[in-house]
């Protein structure tokens, strides 16, 4: 994983515009070497398994990244002599590296022409080389002590694939469902098969085979030895043609192909047969079972305390009071993962006293106590990150950058990935940095190892983060594999570690200093002093949580020619040298407690792509002289422009702004003027967030807004009228958000006629509004999912009819009135009435019933698994089902056809 992700870092130099100015002859051949090189070992490690390669991996890494630092070091000299043509890199300061990248590169070369035939055996025989070893490493008794807090799971398994990260108890769920004496009833065979370290077809067949001639006489299991592998299948599927078979399998399945070899082995004959499988990966589970895959959750506090004391103390025994407390931080400790929670519980029970204190030391010491037990644990967890493809592994990785329980922004997460270089497009990919970056944020989550924290209201995560346990494999893989080093103890000039990133969790006296001169990325969460020198090929500074500002913007940062990502807190303005950091994509600046002014020369900064300040900002116009005016074409992202700067110049001067976040200066007051805020230019303007601070007559009338806005946030708008609400935003037809906070309108009634139509609108969020009544329809909201009201003390009701609005899927009241709250009551109880829940209707009507019935709940679709026809024909003439206005209701029968 460290040699790929020193190719990708050498590529991300090398793609940098200015690098053929900068050479040219001999020098730009030997660049070329090197690209060239570079791309084979990308090829290498992105497609060949051969374990000997892996061998070769650190020395892949050593040679790249030597090479990287030899281009970027050469280019900090050249910049710092100001005259590109003085220095020019010599083709012979190159010679060294790339002898060695050929060394290499020969070296590989060879393994894998002595060993063609054994990869070729090897991929032949096995549709993944990753291992899947999870729950075979756990011990049959702790199996046992994860099944508890599950069984609310169990209710809803049938047809379904289980997924969920390593350690959550999926293997557990899937045995108890096969031992369920309810589901046992219903079927004639019942086959489990286990896939191993490597997933074999033959092995499969096997193993299917010997289930089943335990319960069938078909052939003598010693007559398998001799069948290849298409009579073994031919003959599970005439085993299996007739009977009604449950077949399970386990443990993890980690890819499409896997489950396409699976399936075909064990065809569907509509018998109501079912097959239950288990994996790590949401899209397998999803691609395997469209209508009902079944996610495991983790489990929730007063779970994991009972899971925990059952655990420690048995299941007939009753716990001494004084251990509760402190029971239960340590069972939230471990983040409502079972397998967590059993290991900890083991511990607790045979080697530590049962006091208070010892308790107390082992709440303090859980991380140390989870890494004794690497083949229970981390070595559990570990085959997921093994499985990762090399592209997803730096990015993995880079979450353990942050210190434990930190709230990942995934948005700045995605700048990080790309200004660290873990991301790269093809040439022919049409896809954007971002958009590759997203999949890969999508692609780990689905995988189990990111946790989505927040969610905003369209699914899309906001927040994110690793379990603990996770964070602490990180901690061992990143050390050992050189990709990170976590600077928690003082270091001496003598023990500089030779890592390229660098993350300082605690607070140690001139850490800064004492970083090796290679460093390339830097993240601080507590105090840290700059020197006077800078560390010349760094591209990440990350200042997070600095407990004191620096006085004045450090000016040794804008030497700091190669940095990419800049996160920092100062006091008073940004310097004009700023504009020396010709590569910056991303600049974070937390300044207090006024507004600023930017320098003119940030229009110099052409990679510019996201700008994020605390306080409002002034942005001087572009123009340098009558006839020439800059710009900042990249620029993607703004938050924190004053309103003042607020004109056509510069709106035309960063045409392709996505995300835009507008204040008004403090020092204005009163008396700002009255500005036009015309975004028309602003084609591709998706996100508007406004806030003001001060009274302006008609602020609404202010805006422009370009056809392209999705969202809009407006904050502290006052002296407006309803009608002005209406009539500005519905003339957007893309917009999907629409959030109000504390503003003061001049009535308050928003009267909404029928013509009135927000033709997109999904979520509607009122905050603090003197807001006292509200007449609208289902018709003036066509598309709505999320209704949220916060402190809205005056509003009487919400509109009645929005109970028609057949895509609501919830309404949240946060401190309103008893009215309202009231009349969202009323609007659930007559769609009950008109029979739109349909759920409580159904399960009033069958309470009582003898018949199975196992329910997946989703807003939109309801899906009933009814084991009879007559079940189904009372389900018929119910009238919940026959007058429902929206649900779908979707039946499979077990004993039909």
């Amino acid at each position: 994983m460290a040699a790929y992700t020193a190719v990708i870092s050498l590529f991300r130099t090398l793609d940098q515009p200015y690098i053929s100015k900068l050479f040219h002859g001999h020098s730009a051949e030997m660049l070329d070497s090197l690209r060239a090189t570079a791309e084979y070992f990308q090829d290498v490690l992105e497609n060949t398994g051969n374990e000997k390669i892996k061998s070769f991996e650190e020395d892949i890494r050593v040679v790249v990244s030597e090479a990287e630092d030899v281009v970027k070091m050469k280019i900090s000299e050249i910049i710092k002599e100001e005259s590109w043509t003085f220095g020019i890199l010599q083709h012979h300061d190159m010679l060294p590296v790339i002898e060695k990248m050929d060394t290499t590169k020969k070296q590989v070369m060879e393994i894998l022409s002595h060993d063609a035939d054994q990869i070729l055996e090897l991929t032949t025989d096995s549709l993944i080389g990753a291992s899947s070893m999870s729950d075979p490493m756990l011990s049959d008794h702790l199996k046992d002590d994860i099944v508890q807090g599950l069984d609310g799971d169990l209710e809803i398994i049938d047809i379904v694939t289980i997924s969920g990260m390593g350690g959550i108890g999926k293997t557990t769920l899937a045995k108890k469902a096969y031992d369920h004496l309810p589901i046992r009833y219903h079927f004639d065979i019942f086959v489990w098969v286990t896939i191993s370290q490597e997933f074999r077809y033959r092995n499969v067949l096997l193993e299917a085979l010997h289930c089943i001639s335990k319960q069938r006489v078909n052939v003598n299991t010693k007559d398998y030895v001799n069948m290849n592998d298409s009579e073994l299948a031919d003959l599970v599927q005439k085993s299996l043609k007739g009977p009604r078979y449950l077949l399970v399998v386990v443990d993890d399945i980690w890819s499409r192909d896997v489950w396409d070899s699976i399936s075909q082995i064990f065809p569907n004959r509509n018998n109501g047969s079912r097959v239950l499988l288990t994996t790590r990966e949401t899209e397998v589970a999803t691609y395997a079972n469209t209508s009902s895959p079944h996610k495991m959750n983790l489990l929730d506090l007063d779970n994991s305390w009972k899971l925990l004391r059952d655990k420690v103390f048995g299941l007939e025994h009753d716990h001494p009071l004084e251990l509760k407390e402190i029971g239960k931080k340590i069972a939230e400790k471990c983040q409502g993962l079972p397998l967590i929670i059993s290991v900890i519980g083991g511990h607790l029970s045979k080697t530590v006293p049962k006091t208070l204190e010892s308790w107390k030391y082992v709440a303090k010491t859980l991380s140390e106590i989870i890494a004794s037990h690497p083949n229970k644990c981390l070595g559990v967890l570990g085959l997921s990150y093994h499985h990762l493809p090399n592209r997803l592994k730096p990015c993995f990785l880079s979450l353990g950058d942050f210190p434990e329980d930190f709230q990942v922004d995934t948005r700045r997460l995605i700048k990080l990935w790309i200004a660290e270089g873990f991301i790269r497009t093809s040439s022919r990919s049409r896809e954007s940095l971002e958009e590759v970056a997203e999949h890969y944020l999508e692609d780990l989550i689905s995988r189990n190892l990111i946790m989505a924290r927040k969610k905003r209201f369209n699914g899309e995560v906001k927040v994110c983060g690793i379990h603990d346990l996770l964070r602490e494999f990180y901690l061992i893989e990143a050390e050992m594999t050189k990709f990170m080093h976590v600077v928690r103890t003082p270091l001496s000039p003598a023990q500089k570690p030779n890592f390229h990133r660098f993350s300082i969790q605690e607070y140690i006296e001139d850490a800064y200093k004492l970083l090796p001169r290679v460093a390339r990325s830097i993240y601080c969460f507590s105090y840290l002093s700059l020197p006077d020198e800078p560390i010349n090929l760094l591209s990440i500074l990350v200042l997070y949580i600095v407990p004191s500002w620096f006085r004045s913007f450090p000016l040794v940062i804008t030497k700091l020619f190669h940095l990419r990502y800049l996160q920092v807190r100062c006091c008073g303005n940004i310097p004009e040298s700023i504009s020396e950091l010709l590569n910056l994509q991303t600049l974070i600046y937390d300044t207090y407690p006024f507004d600023i002014t930017l320098p003119r020369k940030i229009w110099m900064m052409k990679n510019l792509k996201y700008i994020r300040l605390k306080v409002a900002s002034y942005l001087p116009s572009p123009r340098i002289d009558k006839n020439l005016v800059t710009g900042m074409p990249n620029l993607e992202e703004f938050f924190g422009l004053g309103y003042s700067s607020c004109t056509n110049e510069v709106f035309s001067s960063i045409p392709n702004l996505k995300r835009l976040t507008i204040h008004a200066q403090l020092r204005v007051a009163d008396n700002i003027p009255y500005l036009l805020l015309d975004m028309s230019s602003l084609t591709k303007l998706g996100t508007f967030k406004f806030y003001w601070k001060v009274y302006l007559e008609d602020p609404i009338k202010i805006f422009v807004f370009p056809k392209s806005l999705r969202r809009v946030s407006l904050t502290r708008c006052c002296k407006f009228i309803w009608e002005e609400i209406s009539s500005t935003f519905i003339m957007l037809p893309h917009l999907e958000e629409l959030k109000l906070k504390y503003c003061q309108a001049e009535d308050d009634i928003w009267r909404l006629p029928d013509k009135d139509i927000f033709k997109s609108l999904k979520l509607l969020l009122l905050s603090e509004l003197d807001l006292k009544y509200w007449e609208a329809s289902g018709v003036n909201f066509p598309y709505l999912k999320c209704l949220v009201l916060k402190n809205c003390y005056l509003l009487q009701e919400i509109p009645t009819d929005f109970g028609e609005i057949c895509t609501l899927e919830s309404i949240e009241l946060h401190d309103c009135t008893t009215t309202a709250e009231d009349s969202v009551r009323n609007i659930e109880q007559e769609q009950e009435d008109m029979g739109n829940n349909i759920l409580k209707g159904i399960e009033a009507y069958f309470e009582g019933s003898s018949n199975a019935i196992f329910r997946i709940q989703n807003r939109a679709v309801h899906i009933l698994f009814l084991y009879s026809d007559r079940l189904l024909n009372s389900c018929f003439r119910n009238k919940h089902v026959q007058y429902m206005s929206r649900p779908i209701v979707f039946l499979y029968f077990v004993d039909g056809n």
